[in-house]
């Protein structure tokens, strides 16, 4: 079966993430039955969705229309057979045990069509054991998707033992059809990759408690602050259930061995039912204290080589496991759990001979399995990294992992910025790539014009990254910070080329700095505008006080700036800043004004850019670069070839000589 003969799917479980798949699949236009053990838990979901729906109309990313739609799509259903019989795929998303499940699969088998798909959303149990107790392993795989399902990116789509190719072939193009990105797990291993990380990091953060090593404040504060992950270890726990982790931990500890041994820590919340956010209190205190307020300077050096150390041990299982490469590895985690950076990365840029030294002295030192280290960890750190830093097989071409660089033709260079799981947010990482792309699409005889957009379907970039950013808060730090940002703005800036800036979604803070170093803007009609920094006790750092004043005026630009209020692109577009608005393909349109620049006359439009760019700090010298530029052009063949082209009434076809 292929994705597009997929037409009606049931979803087994209303609960949290039954209902969020099953209007995932809705909005995505399938024929949707959600089926749960009785009426008020079936109706209890559906009027979830009902209201999901509602919350998405009133943000104005659905019509009323669409919304209705959707949810006209969705059929309650409580008798099984009613709720597989004719589907063409059963997504399962019952409690995390596998005698429930497997009870469930085998009441399914008796109704399902033969040809259907089943595909389970556990978390960390084996999909070739789910799979046995049905007629058709060959058509069963894991397809697990993250919560909330509405809102987040990553679905893992998890190979049996014995699924087919074409098995996972179908369910990564569907999931795809969800509007999702499918990271495939090459081999069924506990944990598949995202808890596989996260879990033995949450484990470990509770043993260094344990041991005295560390205060729980002092662990979230390396994580949070010195690894500039989203969430301190414990915070994150707390957001999740802390039993959450720990039952998966259990599974893990059974059936891998005894390097995923439960911390006590963990299991003495579990006893005392201290869960985290959802009972009020866990590792902190919700309910009569402030939650997790965690310092931004208590973490330590220890800390850190410690938790990246478990965090490189774990990557290197899956690699060396074949369960994944790393950068599947990483990308699943950045989406998955909000990391500003894979776990591979992260632990390259720190050393994996260091992180190696650090689990073998651990080991020495305790005999814990845990810190015993992987066979591949060794092998990597040889060759230099879990990338490959030697530079065996290199092509010469420039690698880029948060934006990415293509060539879509007519003579346009497209950067889209890449970073979907952080919303485009820029960090330091994607500065120095952006410049990097700049420099080499500038010097490309074949690219006349830039293009500039934003990955996914959220945002052209909801602004800075601040929270990866956060460890540099150092007064000095933070100037070239400022510096470095207005640097690599201003080489779009005074690129010499035209550039064009396609916005979707959220253009704020730094992201609308970005947009404003374009020559021309053109916008969806749902893109919010904004320059929030003013809300956060900061100012636009990377040249939005000073540029943004060149397009909308100053008294603009300050009611923008100070206000820190968010703007429509109608109004955006009343104000200068926007050149069109459009409803509909933001990327044909912003492409076809590309091109449309790209065939111009080069030479005069590297001169235009230049005159108008310095006659705005000094008019003087603007007219000068006029004058000059202007007489530098009647001597090219560029103006005979538009000359002729005019008299004759064709298109000229300017070569930039």
């Amino acid at each position: 079966m292929n994705a597009e003969d997929i037409e009606t799917i049931a979803v087994l479980g209303a609960g949290n993430m039954g209902h969020g798949i099953a209007e995932v699949a809705a909005l995505a236009g399938y024929e949707v039955r959600l089926r749960d053990i009785n009426e008020e838990l079936v109706e209890s979901g559906y009027d979830d969705i009902e209201w999901s729906l509602g919350k998405l109309e009133e943000r104005d990313q659905l019509s009323e229309e669409e919304a209705d739609a959707a949810l006209d799509r969705v059929t309650p259903v409580v008798e099984l057979g009613d709720a597989v019989s004719e589907v063409d795929f059963v997504i399962e998303v019952v409690p995390e045990k596998m005698d429930i499940k497997q009870d469930v699969y085998r009441e399914v088998e008796e109704h399902a069509p033969d040809e259907a798909l089943f595909v389970t959303n556990t978390s960390s149990l084996s999909i070739t054991d789910l799979a046995e107790v049905t007629d058709r392993p060959e058509r069963f795989c894991g397809m697990h998707f993250f919560n909330p399902p509405v809102r987040m990116q990553l679905v893992e789509v998890i190979a049996g033992a014995e699924t087919a190719d074409e098995t996972l072939d179908t369910v990564e193009a569907l999931a795809e059809g969800f509007g999702k990105t499918p990271v495939r797990v090459r081999k069924d291993s506990p944990g598949f990759i995202v808890n596989r990380v996260l879990v033995p990091l949450m484990n470990e953060a509770a043993w260094l408690v344990e041991e005295d090593v560390a205060t729980i404040a002092e662990v979230d504060s390396a994580t949070k602050f010195d690894m500039g992950l989203p969430m301190g270890s414990f915070e994150l726990a707390d957001q999740v259930g802390i039993d959450v982790g720990y039952h998966v931990l259990e599974y893990m500890h059974e059936t891998l061995g005894g390097a995923y041994e439960p911390s006590p820590l963990l299991a003495e919340k579990v006893e005392n039912d201290e869960l985290g956010k959802k009972t009020g209190t866990g590792f902190y205190d919700y309910e009569d204290g402030e939650g997790a307020d965690i310092p931004t300077d208590a973490g330590s050096e220890t800390i850190e080589s410690r938790l990246l150390a478990v965090m490189a041990n774990e990557v290197a299982k899956l690699i060396g496991g074949d369960v994944a490469p790393a950068s599947d590895i990483d990308e699943a985690v950045m989406l998955g759990a909000g990391f500003p950076s894979g776990p591979a990365k992260l632990a390259d840029e720190r050393g994996l001979e260091d992180l190696h030294a650090t689990l073998d002295d651990l080991h020495g030192e305790t005999g814990a399995a845990r810190y015993e280290p992987a066979d591949y960890l060794a092998e990597a750190a040889e060759s230099g990294g879990f990338y490959d830093r030697n530079g065996d097989g290199d092509t010469g071409e420039v690698a880029f992992e948060n934006i990415e660089v293509s060539y879509p033709g007519e003579q346009v260079g497209r950067i889209a910025l890449d970073r979907t799981h952080r919303m485009n947010t820029i960090n330091l990482d994607l500065l120095d790539e952006l410049g990097t792309a700049i420099d080499q699409l500038e010097a490309d005889d074949d690219v006349r014009a830039l293009l500039i957009v934003g990955a996914g379907d959220q945002a052209f970039s909801a602004g800075a990254d601040v929270q990866s950013m956060a460890a540099s808060a150092a007064p000095l730090d933070a100037i070239e910070l400022s510096r470095k940002g207005q640097q690599t703005f201003g080489k779009l800036q005074e690129c010499d080329m035209p550039v064009v800036a396609g916005i979707d979604g959220y253009c704020l803070g730094g992201g609308m700095e970005l947009a404003t170093c374009a020559d021309l803007r053109i916008a969806t009609e749902r893109t919010e505008f904004g320059q929030p920094e003013l809300d956060l006790g900061l100012l636009p750092g990377w040249g939005g006080t000073q540029r943004l004043q060149q397009i909308v005026g100053m008294g603009r630009a300050k009611e923008i700036i100070l206000t820190a209020e968010r703007y429509e692109a109608s109004e955006m577009a009343e104000f200068g800043f926007v050149n069109e608005v459009v409803d509909g393909d933001l990327e044909s349109a912003a492409f076809e004004q590309a091109a449309d620049l790209a065939a111009g006359p080069p030479i005069a439009q590297k001169f235009t850019k230049r005159a108008m760019l310095r006659g705005w700090e000094d008019t003087d010298a603007g007219l000068e670069i006029e004058s000059q530029a202007f007489g530098h052009l009647v001597n090219t063949d560029d103006l005979m070839e538009g000359v002729t082209a005019f008299m004759g009434d064709g298109e000229p076809e300017f070569e930039g000589k």
